[in-house]
């Protein structure tokens, strides 16, 4: 990319998009385009097609998408799936038919089988069954990845995916009910030690493995990727690090200092037992995440208390 392109961010305000603009200025790029969504709102086909004819960006990260953890996916399965293909193929579709160089897609590792080999390589897309949990947003996704390959297969565009793990970092969703496992913990944990509470209780028997990687070395993947990567395969975004999910309990609560019992609701869903992403190819690519879980929780838990106005109640 020029540092004078034009590069439009879908979903400039979400944690994901907003890194990515940290990280295009930090580089650089001054010709960044971004509208909210009360000034443009993706899902409408009309709205997206007015945009790209009047705008014209030569490169496009789609970052926005409907998030939520487990239980904002299974209270609205229907939202999460029309939602998320409408927006995506809306943007894509656009981008296509208004001649954009290059095109980035931001995926979720939740696009893998449910009980695929792990780490789970960028070629095990499609070969088993998807979790439950977040199935409906998973087929949005691997939607809007299958609509990049077949436009570059049927009409030479150069439109990419990358598939992040966990996320986490500035900007996070802090919903006490819609919010992801590492955020909706700082949130708990923190609330807990406020009000000298004697336990927390956490979904689940704590046994799950997930992996964790902070969204500003996501940003950078996503730049470097836009300026060195071309093919129809995604490409996984993780530290190939992981932990249980009751060790990150532990950790959380160390990191904001809170001292009670940590209980388990073993009545909750665990969601899908393990989930580690395969980096190889990233890090042959020449990308290598730099911060590691504690550091990051630390800086993350820093801008929780700083935006503390902005959280969601």
């Amino acid at each position: 990319m020029e540092k004078d392109a034009k590069i439009y961010v879908a979903g400039h305000q979400g944690m994901v998009g907003s890194a990515i603009v940290r990280e295009l200025n930090r580089q650089g790029y001054k010709n960044i385009i971004t509208r909210t969504h009360k000034e443009l709102d993706l899902i409408y086909q009309e709205e997206v097609e007015r945009f790209f004819e009047k705008e014209k960006p030569e490169y496009v990260f789609l970052a926005a998408a409907k998030v939520g953890g487990i239980a904002a996916n299974e209270s609205a399965l229907a939202d999460f799936m029309y939602e998320n293909m409408m927006l995506e193929m809306n943007v894509i579709h656009s981008a296509w038919r208004n001649g954009c160089r290059k095109l980035e897609f931001l995926g979720s590792s939740c696009i893998y089988p449910r009980m695929a080999p792990q780490p789970m390589k960028e070629s095990c897309l499609l070969t088993g069954e998807l979790e439950k949990t977040n199935e409906a947003y998973a087929l949005a996704k691997i939607s809007g990845l299958k609509y990049c390959e077949f436009l570059n297969r049927q009409y030479g565009t150069d439109y990419i995916s990358v598939m992040p793990t966990n996320l986490y970092g500035p900007n996070d969703n802090y919903h006490p009910k819609n919010s992801h496992v590492l955020p909706a913990m700082i949130r708990r944990f923190h609330e807990a030690k406020e009000s000298c509470e004697a336990s927390v209780v956490c979904w689940g028997d704590g046994s799950p493995l997930r992996e964790f990687l902070y969204v500003d070395d996501l940003a950078e993947l996503c730049v470097f990727l836009m300026n060195n990567y071309s093919g129809n395969e995604t490409v996984n975004a993780g530290t190939g690090k992981e932990i249980t999910i009751k060790d990150l309990a532990c950790l959380v609560a160390r990191v904001l200092g809170y001292e009670g019992e940590i209980k388990w609701d073993t009545s909750k869903p665990n969601g899908t037992p393990r989930k580690l992403l395969d980096v190889s190819k990233a890090t042959v690519l020449g990308w290598k995440y730099k911060v590691e879980l504690e550091e990051g929780i630390r800086l993350a838990y820093k801008d929780f208390l700083e935006h503390s106005m902005k959280r969601e109640t």
